[in-house]
């Protein structure tokens, strides 16, 4: 059975666009792969968090996590700090790295663009992405279009070392979602769904209360023409909010540009709203019963002691193949 492995930051709420784009791909994968789900904690370091405020939000992803669909059953479900392997193994990336291609990274331009004191930590996240990666002999990671750049990396990475020391990587595949890849800003089209964006009615949480939902949605913008039709250089606006009807109604772009034929942004808004309101409910439901459970904590448990079974076996490889410490 091929392995695969994801994570996802836990700063601030996870907006549809995360669903869409990673999350809701987890559930149908765990019936046929090997999954790790991770919740990369020390990746959220690499900017200033408020304690108080981290630890609640990690906690609220494991929560989620679990909301969406994940069976502990069959999937491992963890937190990356846990399993301290992943900063030993990214250390050894950082190493075998080199400083060019970590600033040709575009999350590392955009976000360091104009800033007079930037995290050295911003700059070699990639590297521990890698390492989170390359722990669990992953065959396939499944990401947004957006971190396509950094699994590139860590392909580059694992080649790189196993051609220099010793072949016990495995190269991992990208594995992207073929509709709503790229969910796109409510307000800026133009700009991807963030839920770091200043502009709250941007973006839509997995919690937010449906009339939050109707709000952000009927205030979407779209175009003067009026006329539900995908296009997605003229009319991103709407193109956008067809990708996400299509995406939690089931139903296909042309199958939901026929049934609005003749009518107007209102009613198709509308029914958008309620669409997306009736996806999420159950989701809502099952995160307030898990959130403050200790059924959380003992799946919690549960996946820091398979990961760090797993990942401690690669740890002891990569120290052999570099000859780190004493052989065992």
């Amino acid at each position: 059975m091929k392995t695969i492995f994801s994570g996802i930051q836990p700063t601030g709420n996870v907006t549809i666009g995360n669903y869409i784009g990673a999350m809701q791909q987890f559930v149908d994968l765990q019936h046929d792969y090997n999954c790790y789900f991770c919740i990369v904690d020390q990746h959220a370091i690499t900017v200033p968090q408020d304690r108080l405020e981290l630890r609640k939000n990690v906690r609220s992803l494991a929560a989620l996590y679990l909301s969406i669909g994940l069976d502990p059953e069959k999937a491992t479900i963890f937190i990356q700090s846990e399993v301290p392997a992943h900063a030993q193994a990214g250390w050894v990336m950082q190493c075998i790295s080199y400083i060019g291609e970590l600033e040709r990274m575009t999350q590392f331009k955009d976000k360091s663009s104009g800033k007079d004191a930037v995290s050295s930590g911003l700059l070699t996240y990639p590297p521990l992405m890698a390492a989170d990666i390359l722990l669990y002999k992953t065959d396939i990671v499944p990401v947004g279009d957006d971190q396509k750049q950094h699994i590139e990396l860590t392909r580059d990475l694992a080649e790189r070392f196993n051609k220099k020391y010793n072949e016990i990587f495995t190269i991992p595949e990208i594995r992207l979602p073929q509709v709503g890849a790229r969910v796109m800003s409510l307000q800026e089209p133009t700009k991807k769904m963030s839920k770091s964006d200043a502009n709250k009615k941007a973006f839509i949480t997995l919690l937010d209360d449906p009339k939050t939902i109707e709000k952000k949605i009927k205030s979407a913008v779209t175009d003067s023409e009026g006329i539900v039709k995908f296009d997605k250089e003229n009319k991103p606006g709407v193109s956008n909010l067809l990708s996400i009807y299509s995406i939690f109604s089931g139903k296909s772009i042309s199958e939901i540009e026929e049934s609005y034929a003749g009518k107007g942004y209102g009613d198709f808004k509308g029914d958008l709203a309620k669409v997306v309101i009736d996806a999420l409910s159950p989701i809502q439901e099952r995160y307030n019963s898990l959130i403050n459970s200790e059924e959380l904590d003992a799946i919690l448990d549960r996946g820091a002691e398979k990961a760090n079974y797993e990942a401690n076996k690669m740890i002891r490889k990569i120290n052999n193949a570099m000859g780190l410490g004493r052989k065992k």
